[in-house]
């Protein structure tokens, strides 16, 4: 096994959906990692507890060691580390991971991946920060505001997260609490504004068109009660690919940058 491999332990398992779940496992004490950085996580599926409970079960187990990337949620400075899931039907590895029970071990490689992180912008300077996140793209957005730099570095925090229905919009409750958990503990912090999306079904306060479209009528912004300005905005975007590459050509359209070498408003992850 590689020096970057360390076996961690199954502390905790949230249930949002039959098809998203989190959950959180023990920290090595050499990890560290960026705020908006994922990491790559192995499950051998023939030595999760759900298998093992009987022989049928046991022989029908993949015995391999499976890595997939996965961003995580928690702070950088959390004493576990947490991590928000979807269930993909038949995939080789979220198949497997939806039957986590607490004390089961996974393979985490504690080297970080991703420069989806706030350090990235050198220009513009830090003003606004608009985080727009679909599913568990939300993941290296909790992470981000629950690392105080960020309170501090910001005038305003917009936080868009998309979801299909109601109950797939996970975590609102930690969202909700955010400005007092973290805000509170720095001067003049940033004011966070919170922007909810329903795509598939009518929620009270919650926008109901994708990302694009409501950042190109100008939606999103008048929501937030911001511009889009390209001196004083930095744009980040996490979720599944087609939202990704056509937010990021919606922003262009009116008259952002991506970000290269530090300069520029747009930072996409791609590690889908």
């Amino acid at each position: 096994m590689s020096d970057n491999i360390q076996t961690v332990t199954v502390l905790s398992k949230t249930t949002w959906t039959p098809n998203l779940f989190s959950f959180t496992v023990s920290r090595p004490d050499s990890f560290k990692f960026t705020a908006g950085q994922f990491v790559r996580l192995g499950v051998n599926p023939s030595q999760l507890k759900y298998y093992q409970q009987t022989d049928e079960t046991a022989d029908t187990a993949l015995d391999e060691d499976v890595f997939r990337a996965y961003s995580i949620v928690s702070s950088p400075f959390d004493e576990v580390i947490e991590f928000f899931s979807i269930v993909i039907p038949n995939g080789a590895f979220t198949s497997q991971l939806q039957h986590l029970q607490v004390g089961d071990e996974l393979l985490l490689n504690t080297m970080p991946f991703g420069f989806l992180t706030l350090a990235r912008y050198q220009k513009p300077l830090p003003k606004d920060l608009w985080l727009l996140a679909t599913g568990t793209g939300l993941a290296p957005f909790l992470s981000m505001l629950q690392d105080l730099k960020t309170w501090e570095d910001y005038e305003h925090i917009v936080l868009a997260y998309s979801a299909r229905s109601l109950d797939e919009l996970a975590y609102i409750e930690k969202i909700e609490n955010l400005q007092e958990d973290f805000g509170t503990l720095v001067d003049n912090p940033a004011k966070l504004i919170f922007i909810p999306i329903v795509t598939r079904e009518p929620v009270e306060g919650a926008l109901s068109e994708r990302l694009p479209k409501l950042l190109l009528e100008g939606t999103l912004q008048a929501r937030a009660g911001i511009a889009l300005d390209i001196d004083t905005t930095h744009v980040m975007l996490c979720g599944n690919p087609d939202m990704v590459e056509d937010t990021k050509e919606a922003l262009k359209t009116l008259g952002l940058v991506m970000n290269r070498r530090g300069e520029g408003n747009i930072a996409v992850e791609n590690y889908w």
